[in-house]
């Protein structure tokens, strides 16, 4: 699943590419994906202006002209990717890995005035676009926690979350978006190894150390990430449907078996919640 970089990758270039742009039209063919009548999300949505594209979470909001907003959670497969009137009527210009758009898994469509395209994939069709009005948006906004990247999100606010559950493991405050927003299984992983500590680790018997080492290696590791354009470990690319380019830097997240970066021992995995969960037995304790 995208998780904050990748979210905030696609965020950055869709507040680039779309902003100021009016939708003309809207194609929706798998009708579950939205949260309301194919004729009312078109008529709510045709012929309005998008202000801004913004991020909260893992979520992407695009701020419409008038009370309305438009939600997109890409959940496990969901693609965002944005096609100009001149990519369209010339080469197609998209890797092989997405191929001509609209594809086999292309199930939302919005048409914009001056040609272009914004089209919604997902193969799992797990992934959603809610249009939601703005007292409703202050409600999304609610269900959070901080922004890891954030002012609010400091070293006494960190230790300020992890007091809340003692006897919780840390993977799991980690990944509990009411406690962090946007961190989720492969950065979870990527903070304990920099801490060097054991996701399985109960909260209660970090040390004032190793708090600190994990607060900084939260914001070192996601700032890396959206420097590089996310992580595609996955299905997960970016607007124009290139890769992110953050996967040579993992140093467990899907090395499983391999040597580790940091020591002479190999990347262990378990499943931890449901999850898979990588580590160093040697290098974090």
């Amino acid at each position: 699943m995208p998780e904050l970089p990748e979210v905030e990758t696609i965020t950055q270039e869709l507040n680039r590419k779309i902003k100021g742009k009016i939708i003309r039209s809207v194609e929706v063919k798998v009708p579950k994906q939205i949260n309301l009548p194919i004729l009312e999300f078109s008529r709510r949505t045709i012929g309005k202006k998008i202000n801004s594209v913004s991020r909260r979470a893992k979520l992407i909001i695009i701020d419409l002209e008038g009370p309305d907003f438009l939600l997109i959670h890409l959940k496990l497969t969901g693609q965002l990717i944005y096609e100009t009137a001149s990519d369209r009527t010339g080469r197609q210009n998209f890797p092989a890995k997405v191929g001509p758009m609209p594809g086999k898994f292309t199930h939302i469509i919005f048409n914009f005035t001056d040609g272009s395209r914004l089209y919604f994939n997902d193969i799992r069709k797990f992934g959603y676009i809610k249009l939601i009005k703005d007292e409703e948006m202050i409600k999304v906004g609610n269900e959070f926690g901080p922004e890891p990247l954030s002012k609010d999100f400091d070293l006494p606010k960190f230790k300020e979350i992890l007091a809340r559950y003692p006897n919780r493991k840390i993977k799991q405050i980690l990944m509990d978006q009411a406690m962090i927003a946007g961190i989720g299984n492969i950065y979870a992983d990527e903070s304990c190894f920099y801490a060097k500590i054991l996701p399985t680790r109960i909260v209660k018997t970090l040390t004032d150390e190793e708090v600190k080492n994990l607060y900084y290696g939260i914001r070192k590791i996601l700032l890396a990430s959206i420097e590089k354009g996310g992580t595609s470990a996955d299905t997960y690319v970016r607007t124009d449907g290139s890769d992110g380019g953050f996967v040579p830097f993992l140093k467990v997240y899907g090395r499983e078996g391999e040597k580790c970066s940091g020591c002479p021992g190999k990347v262990n995995k378990i499943k931890l919640n449901g999850r898979g969960t990588h580590f160093c037995l040697f290098c974090q304790k």
